[in-house]
């Protein structure tokens, strides 16, 4: 079989994929620094030449399975004038942070020794910071208010939505996003 019939014929796409998965399956399991690439090549059906390839060092593979596999999948939201809380329940409906239940276990597992998985979460969490807040400024009367306490609703909220998409699943114990955003629109409207 030296001519390479009957051998599965991957685009490069394919292959880099199924180094990813191969890296998620194994980094949640049992750790980044406790997987050899030499295992996530065997894991992937691949030769490790060509992790290196893809990924010249182990920490690049790390480092693409944080930013490809961890997003915040909206836009802005949409402008609710007038109704806060209509404005971040829009937001909380339309910004699930996009990420599998063994990237969370890599997020929390990896942050504390990777300072590339630290950014990512710092990133992802100043997004929807930003998202929240302009949704609010949208939906004030006037714009703006009190700059600190936007952003201080802005973070809770944000809190709220992270809480959701990474605790919520490990406890059981979920918070509702519309009875949030209506109390920081109630807040918002009586110190405003």
């Amino acid at each position: 079989m030296g001519s390479g019939y009957g051998r599965r014929v991957d685009s490069p796409s394919d292959a880099r994929s199924r180094i990813l998965d191969a890296a998620e399956e194994l980094f949640a399991g049992g750790g980044y620094d406790a997987t050899p690439t030499a295992r996530i090549a065997a894991v992937a059906g691949v030769p490790k030449g060509l992790v290196f390839h893809y990924f010249p060092r182990k920490i690049d593979v790390l480092v693409s399975l944080v930013d490809e596999r961890t997003l915040v999948t909206e836009e802005d939201p949409e402008p609710a004038p007038g109704d806060a809380a209509r404005a971040l329940s829009k937001l909380a409906r339309r910004l699930p942070l996009t990420a599998s239940p063994s990237m969370r276990r890599i997020l929390f597992r990896e942050a504390d020794t990777h300072r590339s998985v630290k950014d990512r979460i710092h990133g992802l969490n100043s997004e929807i910071i930003r998202r929240a807040r302009f949704a609010l400024e949208l939906a004030l009367p006037g714009g703006r208010g009190d700059a600190a306490r936007l952003e201080a609703a802005a973070a809770t909220f944000a809190a709220v939505l992270l809480y959701q998409e990474s605790i919520a699943h490990l406890t059981g114990h979920t918070i509702d996003a519309d009875v949030v955003a209506d109390l920081m629109a109630t807040a918002l409207a009586q110190f405003g």
